[in-house]
């Protein structure tokens, strides 16, 4: 049963990317305000991805988006194969008509950053560095194609594009050549399609999180669950400041719900920026700055994680 009065109550949504993390939270969190969410993915029930955790299904996502309150429409989807990406958006046409929300988080690339980083860019095989930005360049390329058309057709609409980092932390080289690429492209798209979307009365928006508490990054780097997190601050101190997918998940709605989010065309917001703006939290009641905190540190002065929060 879908949330009938909530703020995007009637508003169609697509998530590109929506398997786990952050395109998970922001699916769920775009539900619980009463949106029908199409998501999409790699992973299935009866298919794995590359990046190798069955564990997490984009049918269990759909679920977790109608559990919300929400409509969620889970559509398998490789966003490498343009042929997938236009039967997804004529499906949503079909059914729905209409598209006003695109959120691109597609991703998957995170077994080729061990491969890639703090190597100089001609020490590593070309193959990685070339499927890195495939998976979170070109996939958000070939999705926007297809999807903006529809997005536009009603004024309004929506374009979130997700990454690595803001504008001004971007600035600063990430240490390696394929992702540094990868993580500052979003923010170039978002830079010309915001003005390319404002002729139509859209708006276009880059979001990042911060430390993220991800599935992946609780198992796969920390050995860790959410309920022991704190476990993994004696591995990487910096892990003191993190968050969960939820944190960016209801920036992102909030983001969606709010009539004058023109304000922030072509600009890139981390979770902590949008939970200040809209008075938000992350699950446990606290606020994150995990850029705020990192400017910091990068800087060489000292800071401490708790007074980031």
């Amino acid at each position: 049963m879908t949330t009938e009065n909530g703020p995007l109550a009637g508003r169609i949504a697509l998530v590109a990317g929506a398997t786990r993390g952050a395109g998970r939270a922001m699916a769920v969190e775009l539900g619980r305000a009463g949106a029908t969410v199409y998501v999409t993915g790699r992973t299935t029930r009866s298919s794995v991805s590359e990046v190798g955790r069955p564990s997490e299904t984009i049918e269990e996502t759909g679920e977790l988006v109608t559990a919300a309150g929400g409509e969620g429409i889970a559509v398998p989807t490789d966003h490498l194969q343009p042929e997938q990406v236009r039967a997804l958006v004529e499906r949503i046409d079909r059914e729905r008509g209409r598209l006003d929300i695109l959120v691109n988080d597609i991703w998957g690339g995170e077994h080729l950053i061990e491969v890639t980083e703090k190597k100089r860019m001609w020490e590593f095989g070309l193959e990685p560095g070339l499927r890195m930005l495939r998976l979170g360049v070109e996939t958000h390329i070939v999705t926007s194609h297809f999807a903006l058309p529809l997005l536009v057709r009603n004024e309004g609409g929506l374009l979130i594009e997700v990454t690595d980092g803001t504008a001004e932390s971007n600035a600063a080289y990430r240490e390696s050549f394929y992702y540094d690429l990868t993580k500052f492209a979003p923010l170039r798209m978002v830079l010309g399609l915001g003005q390319e979307l404002k002729e139509f009365g859209g708006t276009a928006v880059c979001v990042t999180p911060g430390f993220l508490r991800s599935e992946q990054m609780l198992e796969s780097a920390f050995g860790v669950t959410e309920e022991n997190w704190r476990d993994a601050i004696a591995q990487e101190p910096h892990f003191a400041i993190s968050e969960t997918p939820t944190y960016l998940g209801r920036g992102v709605a909030a983001l969606a719900a709010d009539p004058e989010r023109a304000r922030f065309n072509g600009r890139s917001l981390d979770s902590g920026t949008l939970a200040r703006e809209y008075g938000l939290t992350d699950v446990d009641g606290s606020r994150p700055d995990c850029w705020g905190y990192l400017s910091r540190v990068l800087a060489g002065e000292k800071a401490d994680p708790a007074d980031y929060r």
